[in-house]
């Protein structure tokens, strides 16, 4: 994933750039970046490694030496960024939030055209946005490279460019990553996350919508191409990703959360499945709004058995390697033993992927004295993975555990029946969960329906992308 932030205003904006992008960390884990542009100074830009530090200890510095009215940052789970280019559309910078699938075969296209070469990483990909800066320049105005680059990437690309007269952003075709507009007497400002620039003085202003460009000055922001209506906008923004007082499409992170676990008591009531437990648990962080709700509704107490040790580690999946991952997730996760032994416990989760940290996690309960282990999936099983925004890191779907327990039980073939067995009610919804929850050592486990995710979002289940857990685009 990875986020971004640009702001344009009469005056210096170098210190908004900076918090408004470091509030963007929960995005992403390797890579962070700040270009801005004065008449004075030119282009300046500054790239960090943010794997071992956060944001804003490797920026205090920079920004102190940094100056200009128009500045963009990023926080990237991948490519170096924002870069600085030179083409027939002059000199700018971007920055790119998404994936592209096909990223070889248009580097391929491009080198045939006589493109001469791209920024590439020590891996020896090239940079994406490099790329995509390589297809705009092959028009002849940012609108029509822009709408170029989108009809040639398979994939998701959401962007910001710099220019000496203002900031551009485009949001991703099918409006799966969102682009707001902030307003403040100074000036404008670009946002994934709504919250970033409300403790700077800017106040929503709107969302952009699927495919549409703007580009905002110090003075003015002028729509340079119209959206679409059809929307795909990722829903686990809400269910996983999003922070808690972010806003998309007009509907808050935390509260869809509230009413996801809500939706989830309720649906455990009606069908009695509701278990006799002595609290509601969630799995910090993003479990817990889950949780909340469940507890509210379900009526039975909510409790923290764990609490989350994060000064040195803020996301358990940071390190490269998966041991490594599971290693920290175990390790910052601290027990109150109190709240475990001799208790019957139901953990929500935000979602269940490959297993493994939960596995252990039961394990450890168990260890420490809790009689039982219940689970809920605040979201579907997750059967693929994501295409569009690289949400999973597997290597393979059969990494995911829905995948490989629907392997173990009929083969290739499963994969016909995917909408069976993401239903609970279906002889292979229940062959599905009753193998998960005996492989996690649970005394139950339960996701969430994908008409509950719906509608605890509130938007229509047709503006929603439900890739990862159904396949269908």
């Amino acid at each position: 994933m990875g986020g971004f932030f640009g702001a344009a205003t009469r005056g210096d904006c170098i210190s908004d750039v900076f918090f408004g992008t470091d509030y963007h960390s929960h995005l992403g884990t390797r890579r962070g970046g700040m270009t801005a542009y004065s008449p004075t100074l030119g282009f300046q830009r500054s790239i960090h490694s943010i794997e071992n530090s956060p944001f804003r200890t490797k920026f205090e510095d920079d920004v102190e030496t940094m100056e200009g009215n128009l500045c963009i940052g990023c926080i990237s789970d991948s490519d170096p960024q924002p870069l600085l280019l030179r083409s027939n559309l002059g000199v700018y910078a971007v920055c790119t939030i998404g994936i592209i699938n096909n990223a070889e075969a248009l580097r391929d296209e491009m080198l045939s055209k006589s493109c001469l070469s791209f920024e590439a990483m020590s891996s020896g990909q090239i940079n994406s946005s490099s790329l995509v800066g390589s297809l705009i320049a092959t028009k002849d105005s940012f609108v029509e490279g822009i709408k170029y680059a989108h009809e040639k990437i398979e994939g998701t690309v959401s962007l910001l460019i710099l220019t000496k007269d203002g900031i551009i952003a485009a949001r991703d075709k099918r409006g799966r990553i969102p682009i707001v507009i902030g307003k403040r007497e100074d000036g404008w400002c670009f946002s994934f996350e709504s919250f970033a620039f409300q403790k700077l003085g800017y106040e929503t202003y709107r969302e952009l919508t699927p495919g549409e460009i703007v580009r905002i000055t110090p003075t003015s922001c002028e729509t340079l191409c119209p959206g679409r209506d059809d929307m795909k906008i990722c829903t686990f923004l809400w269910t996983y990703y999003g922070y808690p007082n972010s806003v998309y499409e007009g509907v808050n992170v935390e509260t869809m959360r509230t009413r996801n676990g809500e939706i989830m008591a309720e649906n455990d009531m009606k069908n009695g499945t509701l278990p006799e437990v002595d609290y509601i648990c969630g799995v910090p962080d993003s479990g817990i709004p889950h949780a909340i709700g469940y507890a509210n509704r379900s009526q039975i107490p909510f409790a923290r058995p764990f609490v989350k040790y994060t000064p040195t580690w803020p996301r358990s999946f940071m390190p490269q390697s998966q041991a490594m991952r599971n290693k920290v997730a175990k390790m910052k996760l601290i027990p109150v033993h109190e709240l475990i032994e001799g208790k019957r416990l139901l953990f929500v989760d935000d979602s269940i992927v490959r297993g493994t940290q939960m596995r252990e996690t039961v394990e450890f309960l168990y260890s420490n004295g809790a009689k039982e282990v219940h689970m809920r999936s605040a979201c579907p099983p997750i059967m693929y993975g994501c295409k569009y925004l690289n949400f999973s890191r597997s290597r393979s779907e059969m990494e995911l555990i829905a995948r490989r327990v629907i392997d173990e039980l009929e083969g290739a073939e499963g994969i016909k029946y995917i909408d069976e067995y993401i239903d609970e009610k279906t002889e292979r919804g229940k062959a599905l969960r009753e193998k998960i929850c005996k492989e996690l050592k649970l005394t139950s486990i339960g996701f969430q329906s994908l008409e509950g995710t719906e509608k605890a979002v509130g938007l229509p289940g047709c503006k929603l992308c439900s890739y990862c857990w159904n396949g269908k685009e």
